[in-house]
């Protein structure tokens, strides 16, 4: 490959990569993508051919872009594009437009920097689209690209600055310079090499942009907008939700949230929770009015504190990666605590369920704090104080409700022996687990589906066994309300977070005891509604690698804000204290097997040591920087590629016969009408330009040359030429 092919061959797969990062990161589509390949692919073909657009045709065509543009924008805004992507397709088209152009026309400097600056364009606005880690490697490929392409663009425009001249050989016939050209033209050198440079560029970019990356203050939130809307049909977490809406959620596998989980109890099933609703409508639920109304927490330092805990010990830390969702929830396990995160604000409603603003089109990261530890059973079960007059909203049931559902509440209570609410609760949960069937086909319909659901279908999903406990407990006057989220999720182990998807959507019942005033949680629905799904093979564990990937990615880059940061911060802090205090046991336990004046003499030895090997190294670099090891004769004398010449030059200066600066080496020695000026001289010319080292037979012709000119009378100047 010669010179010149290189270098159009890096600048379009420069241009290249760039398109492929904004198509990667959906900010055009895959047939615009094509059809701007063939477009390269021709452009490439038409290089330096009568073909080529002229510049000022070119020129003309870019000045067009201008109201191609508007109008682009206009039928992307009457075809219905959301607000938020308009203007990315539009300018995603106009770059593609003008790259295009700029491919197909005759070429100088300013054209191939302009399409430089057009890929670079195309590369922000991938990484402003994307969060895949898919990015990273798209980004690497381009920086590559870009650096082979630019060193060679500056490499050719230097060239043809050079002016070549003719001049007499320096190096002899049979020199290894003339036996390399024969094998491989200095262009080709060039060629092969700039590859290895780029690389090594590329490496250096990332080490020196790593630890800056880290440690740059970060002044923005962890919402990170992105193309597209949040998550299609994401029901069921409103403030009136109709029965059977859960369980269409769950009929789609759309990722709604990744979970990191922290220090959590044993012996705890976990739940994220996300809408308690109180008041019954007989179809389904919604919030009373007492139940809608929302308090303002107050922030410090990124912390928003809703309760307090007994002990810190017993709370479970979750880092909550929330996908884009048409709802304001935040979810947590049960019972909340704090919120932590680059929020705007945290509200809690009367149910104590968390809100903050709606994110349809962004990503957002919190971590949540809470106390998942419930009351014992013996307390429980001891509870018989009244309930408080205002709990009497949670017995709130319609006037038509099916008596049969009472009955049915008492008959079971009976039957277990039930004498306290948490007895009854926990009778009616194991009726409904054993003698209903789970299945998201079946629903029960007709006005008041839950009876329709207890005598008649006797199968349903997850919302008909909540509501129907949360109705029964309710005509034994037991305060029930029913609480709508999700389960934990798959666990992914390579990732360390559990992937909660919309088919992971759950409905259960939280019951209120006022002695310990606390709300226990009661899950009626079967085995067989609360069985996470395993995936097992090949693909699905690069699956879940992939997933972990992704969620370093988000966390780590995209995500990464104030709070990571200073968890960051925190985290080495730690590490370091770690091993300092190990340090300090291992000094402690080697005094105790050592005296002190012995243990100062080894610390010492050790230091010295230590010196020595620094010092050592420091000389090895420093001579290999300036050039490597000289090679030395047998009598002591460094020959480097000056310093015999030296001498004889200053031999010569001593006697008069000064080098014009206008004579080369060997111009000078043949004025001498020396031999062994000459020997010299073109021992000097294949040390110095022939890349040559001496042989010790040629070092010792040198040294006798040089005892020979120092020895005899000197030479007449005006006896040379």
């Amino acid at each position: 490959m010669n010179f010149l092919t290189y270098f159009r061959a890096f600048s379009y797969a420069m241009i290249a990569v760039a398109m492929l990062a904004l198509v990667l990161a959906g900010g055009l589509s895959v047939a615009l993508a094509l059809v701007f390949l063939v477009v390269m692919i021709v452009g490439w073909m038409l290089e330096n051919t009568k073909w080529q657009v002229p510049e000022r045709y070119g020129l003309g065509i870019v000045l067009l872009s201008i109201p191609l543009f508007y109008i682009d924008w206009q039928i992307q805004k009457e075809m219905g594009e959301p607000a938020e992507r308009l203007g990315v397709t539009a300018l995603a088209h106009l770059i593609v437009f003008l790259s295009a152009v700029k491919l197909l026309q005759v070429k100088k400097d300013r054209d191939w920097v302009f399409l430089y600056l057009i890929s670079f364009f195309e590369v922000l606005l991938a990484a402003g689209l994307s969060f895949s880690p898919v990015f990273l490697g798209t980004l690497t490929l381009y920086l590559l690209c870009g650096l082979c392409a630019v060193t060679a663009f500056e490499i050719q425009k230097a060239r043809r600055s050079i002016v070549y001249t003719e001049t007499r050989l320096l190096v002899p016939p049979d020199s290894r310079v003339f036996k390399k050209s024969g094998r491989r033209s200095w262009r080709s050198t060039e060629a092969a090499r700039l590859p290895f440079v780029a690389v090594s560029l590329l490496v250096l970019i990332f080490v020196l942009a790593l630890p800056l990356f880290f440690i740059a203050p970060r002044s923005g939130a962890a919402a990170l907008t992105r193309t597209g809307s949040g998550l299609s049909n994401f029901i069921g977490f409103s403030e009136n939700v109709t029965l059977g809406q859960i369980g269409t959620l769950k009929r789609d596998d759309g990722v709604v949230m990744r979970v990191r989980v922290e220090d959590a109890q044993p012996h705890r099933e976990l739940r994220w929770r996300g809408v308690a609703l109180d008041e019954f409508t007989g179809a389904g639920w919604k919030k009373s009015n007492q139940a809608r109304q929302l308090t303002q927490v107050d922030e410090r330092g990124g912390l928003f504190q809703f309760g307090t805990t007994e002990d810190i010990r017993r709370l479970t830390t979750q880092t909550f990666f929330l996908e884009p969702l048409e709802s304001p929830v935040l979810f947590a396990a049960p019972r909340v605590v704090a919120v932590q995160g680059d929020l705007p604000f945290v509200r809690a409603d009367g149910e104590g369920s968390v809100q903050s603003r709606r994110h349809d089109f962004e990503r957002i990261m919190y971590k949540a704090l809470s106390d998942t530890n419930e009351p014992r059973m013996d307390l429980l079960r001891n509870d018989m104080r009244p309930l408080p007059v205002s709990f009497y909203r949670y017995l709130q049931l319609p006037d038509d409700l099916d008596r049969r559902i009472s009955q049915l509440a008492i008959s079971i209570i009976l039957h277990a022996n039930a004498s306290n609410r948490y007895d009854a609760a926990k009778a009616i949960e194991a009726h409904l687990q054993r003698e209903y069937g789970y299945s998201l086909e079946m629903k029960a319909s007709g006005p008041d589906p839950v009876a329709d659901f207890l005598f008649n279908v006797r199968a349903g999903h997850c919302e008909y066994f909540s509501t129907a406990m949360a109705v029964m407990l309710r005509t034994r006057g037991v305060a029930a309300r029913v609480v709508n989220g999700f389960l934990p999720g798959e666990y992914n182990e390579a990732a360390g977070a559990y992937t909660v998807r919309q088919s992971d959507a759950h409905s259960w019942v939280e019951v209120y005891f006022p002695e310990t005033r606390s709300w226990v949680t009661f899950d009626p629905t079967p085995s067989a509604g609360r069985v996470e799904p395993v995936r097992t093979g090949l693909t699905a564990q690069l699956q879940k690698y992939a997933e972990a990937l992704e969620l370093v990615w988000f966390q780590y880059v995209v995500g990464y804000d104030r709070q990571e940061q200073r968890s960051l911060a925190t985290s080495l802090h730690n590490q370091v204290f770690d091993y300092g205090r190990t340090v300090s046991n291992l000094v402690t336990t080697t005094r105790s097997y050592f005296n002190t004046d012995l243990l100062s003499i080894v610390v010492v030895v050790t230091g010295l040591g230590i010196v020595v090997a620094l010092v050592f190294c420091g000389r090895k670099i420093w001579l290999l920087m300036r050039g490597g090891f000289r090679n030395s004769s047998e009598d002591g004398r460094t020959y480097s590629s000056v310093q015999f010449y030296e001498r004889l030059i200053s031999m010569m200066e001593q006697r008069g016969l000064a080098r014009d600066k206008h004579l080369t080496p060997l111009e000078f020695a043949s004025s001498l009408k020396s031999s062994d000026a000459l020997l010299i001289t073109r021992a000097y010319n294949r040390v110095r330009y022939g890349g040559q080292r001496l042989s010790a037979t040629e070092k010792k012709e040198v040294e006798r040359a040089l005892f020979a000119l120092e020895a005899v009378q000197p030479i007449n100047a005006e006896k040379r030429g």
